[in-house]
C-alpha cells in the first residue's frame, strides 16, 4: 500500500505567486481553510496527508490560550492515531476513566470513583481508546498547527477573510486583510471552520436557526482543589447550582464548569456561591468566564464549491463533551472526499455525501443534548429541586444499568464510534452488500488493522480467511488485507470488507465471491455516488 506523498512547498509557495489582477496580490490553492481551530486544522492535515494543497487563514494571532471545548473522545482518538499523533495526545492529556455522579459523601467531599461509571470499561474492547482523554481545545491546535507547519502548510495567522465569492460550480474567490494589506485567495473549494459566527456562512447566506438559552454558564480553571476521584470526571449538584469538574493535572488543578443561573456573574461573586452551594475549595484561579448555550444549525453543509464544519454548522450544549470532537469528525470525513475527488476516485456528486451524512449526525446531537440539559442543567428552583431529588436515584441506579448490555451500547454513543451512514437511500431497496451489521459504521479496530488505516486509502479487508479465488480489483482499491479473525467477533471471518479512506464500512460481500461480485459492488456504489 502506498500513500500519496505530501506536497512539501510551503502554504504561500504551493499557490501562485503575486499577481497585480484587480491590484491586489494573489494566492491560488486547491481548498482554503477558513478558520485554524481543532475542525479548520483537522481538514487541513487529512488534506495535506493526502496530497491536496490547503491553505489554512485565521484572524487570530496563533492558537487559542483558553477554550470551553476540552475533552477527546474515543473516535477522535481513533482518527488521530489514523494520523499517527494518538501517542502525542495521551501524553500531553489527563486520562479520565470514568464519571463520579453522587454529590457527596456522608462524611464530606466525593465518593471513590468505584460508585461512579466507568467508561473505560464502558467502551472496553470496542476501542483501542476506551476513556476520555482531557486534551483542551488550545492543545488541540497547538499540536495540529505545529503539524501542518512542520509538513510545509503553516497556518496564516492575522488573515480575516473579509468577503467570500462562491459561485455554485466555480472556485470560489476570497478577499482576506493580511498584516502586509489585503490580498485574494482562489481555491476550487473553500471549508468554514470559522466557529459559531462564521463569516463564510454569513458570506454564504446561510441562516442558523436555533434558540439561545436563558442559562449563563461560569467556567474556571482552578488549583488546589481536594476530594476528587482520580482519573475521573466528577459531577456536583448543589442545592441551586449543578457543575462538572475534569481533571487536568497535578495539584488539584480542575477545570470547574456549572450552571450559574439566568445572568452574567463578575468572577468573585460566581466562584464564591459555587464554593457554597457546591461545597468546592480551591487555592487559587487561573481562568474565568462566562458563556451561554445555543442550540442552533444551518439548513445545509453545502453551497456549491463552499462547505460548513464545527461549529460554522451546528453548536449546542456543551453536556456530553462532543463539540469539538463532532467538528474534528467533520472535517476527517470531508477532508478524505474532497481528496478523492481530486484523486478522481469520486465524483463531484459524492460531495453531497458530507450533507447527508454529517448533517444528521449534527441533528441527533443537537437534539440530544438539548434534551439533556432541559433535564439536568437549566436554571430555576423547580428544576434545582428535581435535580437534588433525582440525584442519589441516578447515582445508584446509572452504574448498575451501565454494567450491563446497555454499557457498551451508551459507551459507543458517547465515544462516538456508534455513528452509521447509510450507503443507499432509505427509500431504496437494502441491497445484499450493504445487509451487513458492519456496513455505514466505522471498521472496528483491531490489533493489526491500525497500520493498515494510516495509508488513508480505500481497501478490501478480509478477517480470519484468504479469498478463495484471485480478485481482480480496481487499481485505486488496496487489498485484498488479510488480517487474523477480530477477537470480538464484530468482522466476520467469511466476509470481504470494502473500507473507505475514513474508515468506514461501504460494502460487504462473500469472502470467495471474486472478481464479478466486486465490480457488482463497485457499479453500485457507483450509482450512489459513493465513488467512480
Amino acid at each position: 500500500m502506498t500513500t500519496p506523498p505530501a506536497t512539501t512547498e510551503s502554504a504561500t509557495s504551493q499557490s501562485s505567486t503575486a499577481a497585480t489582477e484587480k491590484g491586489l496580490p494573489l494566492l491560488e490553492t486547491n481548498v482554503l481553510v477558513v478558520g485554524a481551530g481543532p475542525t479548520g486544522l483537522m481538514a487541513a492535515l487529512v488534506l495535506s496527508r493526502r496530497g491536496v494543497p490547503a491553505l489554512v487563514i485565521d484572524a487570530k494571532a496563533g492558537p487559542t490560550r483558553e477554550s470551553r471545548a476540552i475533552v477527546v473522545q474515543a473516535r477522535s482518538m481513533e482518527i488521530y492515531d489514523q494520523l499517527g499523533l494518538a501517542q502525542e495526545v495521551i501524553d500531553g492529556a489527563v486520562a479520565a476513566e470514568g464519571m463520579q455522579i453522587r454529590a457527596e459523601s456522608a462524611s464530606g467531599g466525593l465518593l471513590s470513583s468505584a460508585s461512579g461509571v466507568d467508561i473505560e470499561r464502558m467502551q472496553q474492547g470496542q476501542t483501542p481508546f476506551p476513556g476520555v482523554q482531557v486534551f483542551e481545545q488550545s492543545r488541540n491546535e497547538e499540536l495540529l498547527a505545529r503539524v501542518l507547519a512542520d509538513e510545509g502548510r503553516p497556518v496564516l495567522w492575522r488573515h480575516a477573510l473579509e468577503s467570500l465569492d462562491a459561485p455554485s460550480g466555480s472556485p470560489v474567490e476570497a478577499l482576506v486583510s493580511s498584516p502586509d494589506g489585503p490580498l485574494r485567495i482562489r481555491a476550487r473549494w473553500c471549508i468554514g471552520a470559522d466557529g459559531a459566527s462564521s463569516t463564510v456562512r454569513h458570506e454564504l447566506g446561510l441562516p442558523f436557526d436555533g434558540v439561545t438559552d436563558d442559562a449563563t454558564f461560569c467556567v474556571a480553571d482552578l488549583h488546589g482543589v481536594t476530594g476528587l476521584p482520580d482519573k475521573s470526571l466528577a459531577a456536583r449538584f448543589g442545592d441551586e447550582k449543578f457543575a462538572v469538574l475534569f481533571p487536568l493535572g497535578p495539584g488539584g488543578h480542575v477545570r470547574l464548569i456549572w450552571l450559574h443561573g439566568d445572568e452574567h456573574p463578575e468572577q468573585e461573586s460566581a466562584l464564591a456561591e459555587a464554593r457554597a452551594d457546591l461545597d468546592i475549595d480551591y487555592d487559587r484561579v487561573d481562568w474565568f468566564s462566562t458563556y451561554r448555550v445555543h442550540h442552533r444549525i444551518a439548513p445545509r453543509f453545502r453551497q456549491g464549491a463552499a462547505f460548513l464544519a464545527g461549529d460554522a454548522g451546528h453548536v449546542h450544549s456543551p453536556l456530553g463533551g462532543q463539540g469539538m470532537n463532532t467538528g474534528l469528525q467533520d472535517a476527517h470525513h470531508l477532508a478524505h472526499l474532497l481528496a478523492d475527488v481530486t484523486s478522481g476516485r469520486c465524483t463531484e456528486a459524492a460531495l453531497d455525501r458530507y450533507d447527508s451524512e454529517r448533517r444528521p449526525v449534527a441533528t441527533t446531537l443537537i437534539t440530544a443534548t438539548d434534551r439533556a440539559f432541559g433535564l439536568v442543567a437549566r436554571p430555576g428552583r423547580g428544576t434545582a429541586f428535581l435535580r437534588r431529588r433525582a440525584r442519589d436515584v441516578i447515582a445508584e441506579l446509572a452504574p448498575r444499568l451501565l454494567s450491563t448490555r446497555l454499557g457498551p451500547y451508551v459507551g459507543g454513543l458517547l465515544g462516538q464510534y456508534r455513528i452509521r451512514y447509510h450507503p443507499v437511500p432509505a427509500e431504496a431497496p437494502v441491497p445484499q452488500w450493504a445487509t451487513d451489521p458492519a456496513v455505514g459504521l466505522r471498521l472496528p479496530p483491531t490489533a493489526e488493522n491500525a497500520e493498515a488505516l494510516r495509508a488513508m486509502s480505500w481497501q478490501l479487508h478480509t478477517y480470519g480467511a484468504d479469498a478463495g479465488r484471485p480478485i481482480d480489483v480496481p487499481t485505486w482499491v488496496d487489498g485484498p488485507l488479510h488480517f487474523s479473525p477480530d477477537p470480538q467477533a464484530r468482522l466476520r471471518t467469511d466476509r470481504l470488507y470494502l473500507v473507505r479512506p475514513d474508515g468506514y464500512v461501504a460494502a460487504s460481500l462473500p469472502v470467495h465471491a471474486g472478481s464479478s461480485a466486486v465490480h457488482e459492488v463497485r457499479a453500485a456504489l457507483a450509482a450512489y455516488d459513493v465513488i467512480a
